[in-house]
């Protein structure tokens, strides 16, 4: 990916990259990162020199057809790691486990802590399950990073790209071996994961809001759904207002 993909990005869209130097030069770490757009994990291992693995979803690796092959070709040959998110806490058990394996191999684990995309570009709550657990599971330093205008780059549901320079910063390593061994602690995990959440809207300059991206997704698609019912249903009152004044109007002419 860094020689065929990576190195055409950096060409074509120049990112610029600060507190590079905040990432170890070997040895295990967590990437933990802001997410505005499916290129953020393009984005960032290009620029690093080390190989980053982020955990993908199973989508990706399952779909049918040529594309689909071609699709899950390329994310096996990066080194992204298929999930099942429709399992429920299996599925979340298993992104752990995932994250467990390449820390203990000395690599860079990287995850997006808000566990879905932003749907307007505001950093949301993390879920405290995948990124605080191996955290604390591994005692690997937890280093916040922040995508800048990637969002802008490729919008949710746009192909084609656009020809905007997006930046990355990169925080200090966060270290938790304090909390070593109370991964079962919902309210450490909690504040493990606030603490990192606070890092990143630091580097980024988000607005924070303090629900889960996914529930403000609900919430985004409910509203839709709703102006679009009541735009239809305003439409369906001008056209029986309509042929009312029409009817109104042939009965004052026959009369």
């Amino acid at each position: 990916m860094k020689f065929s993909i990576g190195g055409s990005l950096k060409l074509a869209f120049r990112p610029w990259v600060e507190g590079i130097e905040n990432v170890p030069a070997e040895g295990p770490a967590i990437l933990a990162s802001n997410h505005l757009s499916f290129s953020d994990s393009f984005f960032l291992p290009a620029v690093l020199d080390r190989k980053v693995t982020f955990i993908a979803k199973a989508e990706y690796f399952t779909s049918p057809g040529v594309k689909g092959k071609l699709t899950a070709a390329f994310f096996k040959g990066v080194g992204q790691l298929p999930v099942d998110r429709s399992g429920g806490r299996g599925a979340g058990e298993a992104a752990i486990k995932s994250g467990i394996e390449v820390l203990e191999r000395g690599e860079l684990f990287g995850i997006y802590p808000e566990g879905t995309r932003s749907p307007d570009g505001r950093l949301y709550r993390g879920k405290p399950g995948g990124l605080a657990r191996v955290a604390l599971a591994t005692g690997a330093p937890v280093i916040p990073v922040a995508m800048i205008d990637t969002e802008k780059v490729q919008p949710p549901g746009k192909i084609v790209p656009k020809m905007i320079r997006p930046g990355i910063r990169i925080g200090k390593p966060l270290d938790f071996t304090r909390y070593q061994g109370m991964e079962g602690d919902r309210f450490i995990l909690r504040s493990v994961t606030d603490e990192v959440m606070y890092e990143i809207m630091k580097l980024s300059g988000q607005e924070y809001v303090d629900i889960y991206a996914t529930a403000a997704k609900r919430q985004i698609a409910d509203a839709a759904k709703a102006a679009e019912a009541k735009k239809k249903a305003e439409a369906e009152a001008g056209k029986a207002a309509g042929k009312h004044a029409d009817k109104g109007k042939a009965e004052t002419a026959g009369a």
